[in-house]
């Protein structure tokens, strides 16, 4: 009985470990992913998504956030342990092997493929190809790329040409500018986190993007939040979106001028406040979509 526990107990440790590597106690990640993979579910479907599609995008959302959690820390744990705020990490601190984390990821990565089978599209398989590679050479651009951030917009808002190519079967501009915006939008927030670690990452020689805007760092952040909604507004436009489309983007707006008072004396606490506060802004932007179809197709109807 006694040995049981011993191995119930060990059992238990290792897998609070694996998903500290996944980062499911820190979901801010899964919501950065999901909110513009929903803007694209609903906007081409035109407010009403197939549920098994939405299911199986959220899943899939959940599964590759994990996948790209884990690869980043393995790309990672020889900076990481030089890092305050990752130091602790299971690579990093030697908590979980190597191996263990390889296992992990080729795991992660084989339920993602088998939730998106059920779909049967060659082009959806195509774009997941893509997502993969995207989601697995993200954090080797931060030794050479000046804004690695945008390099991460594009692999956090692939669900969006995904999306539409599940829905329609065919990927419109409008997918590709809805890209275009989450790509401005990722750069806004991963500047404002990558603000709090800025002197560590000069010290261990990783590029981001706050180091590369250096004093303009907060117009930078402002100006791209402003690009993100214009395009997401114009998307709207586009496709006739009315009244409450538009609020939610207001909403939208007031958020990045809030988290412009967080970031403007560069604290990092404030800062990474501001990251986190992103989940919102992103929610909003669903709310204006998803409530703007649903009280046009209530009064039409």
């Amino acid at each position: 009985m006694t040995a049981m526990r011993f191995s119930r107990q060990k059992l238990g440790e290792r897998i609070d470990l694996y998903e500290r590597l996944m980062r499911l106690d820190r979901p801010i990640g899964i919501l950065l992913l999901l909110w513009p993979t929903l803007w694209g579910l609903w906007l081409s479907a035109q407010g009403r998504p197939d549920a098994l599609v939405v299911w199986i995008f959220v899943l899939g959302t959940v599964l590759m956030r994990s996948a790209g959690c884990v690869i980043n820390d393995l790309a990672d744990r020889n900076f990481d342990p030089h890092v305050a705020r990752t130091s602790q990490r299971p690579l990093a601190a030697g908590k979980v092997s190597v191996r263990e984390a390889l296992l992990l990821f080729g795991a992660l990565v084989a339920c993602a493929v088998l939730v998106v089978l059920p779909l049967r599209s060659g082009l959806l398989a195509a774009l997941s190809v893509a997502a993969l590679f995207l989601a697995a050479s993200y954090p080797f651009t931060k030794r050479f790329l000046a804004i690695p951030q945008a390099y991460l917009g594009v692999a956090f808002g692939f669900g969006i040409p995904m999306a539409y190519a599940a829905q329609l079967g065919r990927v419109p501009a409008d997918a590709w500018w809805l890209l275009l915006a989450n790509v401005f939008w990722a750069v806004a927030y991963d500047t404002e986190y990558a603000m709090v670690d800025r002197s560590d990452d000069l010290k261990i020689g990783i590029r981001t993007s706050a180091i590369t805007f250096g004093r303009a760092d907060v117009a930078a952040v402002m100006c791209c939040y402003a690009l993100a909604l214009l395009l997401i507004g114009t998307v709207g436009y586009r496709l006739g979106l009315g009244g409450v489309f538009y609020g939610g983007l207001t909403v939208a707006a007031a958020i990045a001028g809030y988290h412009y008072t967080l970031i403007r004396e560069r604290d990092p606490q404030r800062c990474f406040k501001a990251f986190l506060h992103n989940n919102w802004l992103g929610a909003s932007v669903f709310a204006g979509i998803a409530l703007d179809f649903l009280l046009s197709k209530g009064v039409t109807g």
